[in-house]
Order: structure tokens, then sequence, then C-alpha cells
């Protein structure tokens, strides 16, 4: 018996949840006296892995599966979880695994518990910590069944290295026409800037900016920092970002290591979205505004002179330090 992790890549490389994923796996196996496996698709180098506690790499190579398709990536984990005895399959909490998991679920006979934030309370019953109603409270769920599938939720648990010695063998599933009923037309990517779903620091911004003219410094703050940049649902829906910034309950969940927010109220809907970034950073000219009641650190101030200063002392912070 085997724990088995879903370990995502894109373009030939693991992704930071991969590694999150595989360090919370080991802590699981250490406890329950067993070892890791991850199912790995079309990465060529997966030796990273053995730095966070990975015994075993099930490679799979296939054409078919380089773009990504929710039914037929859980017909691969669910013959991996057969093949290694998995009791446990741990996935994460992308948009990806989000589709996939239920239906590994289903294929298992498994019960399935998302946005996981901690190692199991308990492994006999089997009892995990989750997240509930918008992240504002959390609920311990038993899961019965014999096979467990859990949804790690992003950022909760860290990487924590762990030198492993990694198997490596090939994995080649029985894969039917029917896996593939959905057909992916065309994939749009992100080049040249961080990802949302990637980002350790996101600089969000609201209408507070007056206008899309205005995102200049926005983007530079972001720059300075390595952030990825977002934005209220008001914002995209008046045009003056693009859709795929729009961040919050309805849009884009973050779960990032810092978020700041530039002139944003913070509507129930944005906060319930972004709730689970670790620290919250809110610039805002209104003192009343709801966002300071979830901030850990509070700016009151009008964006376009703190925003400029703060770009300032970072930079100037940067040449010291480099």
């Amino acid at each position: 018996m085997s724990i088995l992790i879903y370990a995502e890549s894109a373009e030939g490389k693991f992704k930071k949840v991969a590694l999150e994923l595989a360090s919370y796996a080991k802590k699981v196996a250490e406890s329950m006296g067993t070892t890791v496996t991850a199912i790995a698709v079309n990465t060529s180098d997966v030796s990273e892995l053995s730095n966070y506690g990975v015994d075993k790499v099930l490679k799979v190579t296939n054409d078919k599966l380089n773009s990504f398709n929710a039914k037929a990536y859980a017909d691969v984990i669910k013959q991996a979880a057969e093949k290694e005895d998995a009791k446990i399959v741990v996935m994460s909490s992308t948009t990806d695994s989000l589709y996939a998991a239920p239906l590994v679920s289903v294929a298992l006979n498994a019960g399935y518990a998302s946005n996981v934030v901690a190692l199991p309370l308990s492994t006999s019953p089997f009892q995990v910590k989750r997240t509930a109603f918008s992240n504002k409270a959390f609920n311990v769920t038993e899961i019965e069944t014999e096979v467990k599938v859990i949804g790690l939720a992003k950022n909760s648990f860290g990487l924590v290295e762990n030198a492993s010695t990694l198997a490596q063998e090939d994995f080649t599933p029985s894969l039917k026409d029917s896996d593939f009923s959905v057909k992916v037309e065309s994939v749009e990517k992100v080049s040249g800037k961080v990802t949302i779903a990637d980002a350790e620091i996101v600089v969000s911004a609201g209408r507070g900016m007056k206008g899309p003219e205005n995102w200049g410094m926005i983007e530079e703050l972001a720059s300075v920092l390595g952030a990825a940049t977002a934005c209220s649902k008001p914002v995209s829906d008046i045009g003056w970002r693009p859709h795929s910034e729009h961040v919050g309950q309805t849009g884009k969940p973050v779960a990032a290591n810092l978020y700041i927010a530039v002139g944003i109220s913070g509507a129930i809907q944005h906060i319930a979205g972004i709730n689970s970034s670790k620290v919250k950073v809110v610039i805002n000219t209104d003192a009343d505004a709801p966002f300071f009641k979830v901030a850990d650190y509070g700016v009151v101030g009008d964006a376009f002179e703190v925003v400029p200063a703060l770009i300032e002392k970072l930079k100037a912070f940067k040449a010291s330090n480099s």
C-alpha cells in the first residue's frame, strides 16, 4: 500500500503545488508507516520529487495527454491507484485537479474531502480539517470509505524538504476513446508574467484606480515584487482589465503568501475568494472600507501617493540587498 499523489506539471516542470503535495503526503505516509508514489504525466525529469519525500514515480508518456482532459487524467490516476493499491490519493486545489478529483473519487468508490488544510487529525478513524463557509470556519470531516481522496488547499502546508531514494517506473495506462469525449480545441496561456495560480504574491486593484490608464503603477509594483496582477469584479466587468485577472468568489481564488489590495473596498464575495492568503495588505482612502476588517496590515491613504512611494522604497531595499 502506498499514498498516491498527482504531481502536476507545466511544460515539463513540476508546479509548486506538486512539491507541496509531496511534502504533505510524506508526513502522512510516515505516520502510517507507508511510502509515497507520484503519478507524473509527460514529465521527463522527475528527480526533483526526491527532495520532498517521494519514493516512487509512475511516469506516463502519451501525446494525447499533452492538453489536460479531466476524464482522461482521472482514468490515469484511478489506474495508478489500483496498481499501487493506494488507499489514499492526494490531489491539489488547482483548477485542473478540482475538475479531476471528483471523477477519481467516483471511479475508486472513494470518499472525497476538498479544501483540506492540515495533516489528518486521526488516521483511524480518518479525519481531516477543512475550510468551510468561504474560509470563515473549519470543519472536521471523517472519511469512512476504504479508499480516500484528499484535495489539499493551496499553500496550506508549504514545502518541506525530505530527501529520499527515488525509483522511477514507466506506466502505460489503458485509455479508452470515451476518455476523450471532450475535445480540447485550444489552450490559451499567459506567457512572460507570473500567473495568479502560481504566484506567491498578488497585487490587486479596484475602481479606486479611477481608470485603466492608471494601472501602470500596479504593474510596476507587481514587477518589483515578482508578483501577479489581479483585479476586482467591477474592474473586469467594465473592461479596465481582462477577466482572466478577476479574483474573488466569482473569479479566481487566491491563496498567496502576500495579497496586496489597492483601491478595493472589500465586497464580501471578493474577500471570500482571497481569504486563504496568509498576509493581506489593504491600501484605501476610506478608513471604514470593509476590507480593513480582515486585513493584516492597512494603509489609509491615497493610492496615487502610497504606491509610488512603496515602489521606490522596495527598489531601494532590493538595491541595497542585492
